[in-house]
């Protein structure tokens, strides 16, 4: 049994499973030759990677996409519209399912989730089922511009209760404006932190995608590696 809760701008956890409790403790009076074994059968399912959260969802179910002219692709990405689409579909699609990927389809998802996830105070193991992510990309316009989206069908947030309470997380989602409960339309603000993270994916998706496209990759990890500079001399100002 999985069961389906509106938990409003909280994430819900520790809501669902108070409620699940409250349905087995009825079930179990009215059948009283049930036997509990445990309030979660793994079926839900909670920091693991599942095809249940996959196909149905779990959190927030989110698709972002852009358009991306081809001059800025070339101007300020630095590669073309033609690499990334290859590179995406060589990458992404088909090398992700040669190694028997289940919902990694896309560059590098969970390094944006784990970070946004930190910042505004998230259960950082939940990264593992919210990092579920498809990435396309494909040429429009002719091929001269790019169209690019992320599709993320299972984004675990919220903006009330847990790691959201305490000051800088708090202050992370305050300047993001979603901070706390929304009372004119309770779960607007989840939602909204939801957006924020596939967003800030897809412009991962593509610095990644493109800086790979580029040759770029291992140049660029060489030029700002922070091991490079002695952070013990470093003092604040």
């Amino acid at each position: 049994m999985r069961f389906t809760c509106s938990t409003g701008d909280a994430m819900g956890m520790n809501m669902v499973s108070k409620g699940v409790q409250n349905v087995l403790d009825f079930l179990q009076n009215d059948f009283p030759d049930m036997d509990v074994i445990g309030i979660s059968g793994n079926y839900c399912s909670d920091k693991k990677p599942a095809a249940v959260n996959w196909i149905e969802g779990r959190g927030k179910s989110v698709v972002c996409e852009a358009v991306i002219k081809g001059d800025i692709v070339t101007k300020v990405l630095k590669t073309n519209v033609a690499a990334l689409v290859e590179l995406n579909m060589l990458k992404n699609l088909t090398g992700s399912a040669i190694a028997g990927a289940l919902g990694g389809f896309n560059a590098h998802a969970s390094n944006i989730v784990s970070a946004v996830y930190l910042a505004t105070g998230q259960d950082p193991a939940q990264n593992i089922e919210s990092s579920h992510c498809i990435t396309m990309m494909e040429a429009i316009n002719d091929g001269k511009d790019l169209h690019v989206s992320v599709t993320m069908p299972s984004i675990e947030v919220g903006t009330v209760g847990g790691g959201t309470q305490l000051a800088s997380q708090s202050a992370c989602l305050n300047l993001l404006g979603v901070k706390g409960a929304n009372r004119e339309a309770p779960g607007t603000n989840a939602r909204q932190l939801a957006s924020v993270v596939a967003g800030s994916v897809l412009a991962g998706e593509l610095s990644l995608m493109s800086a790979i496209a580029a040759g770029q990759l291992v140049k660029s990890h060489m030029k700002y590696n922070r091991s490079n500079k002695d952070v013990t001399t470093v003092t604040s100002a």
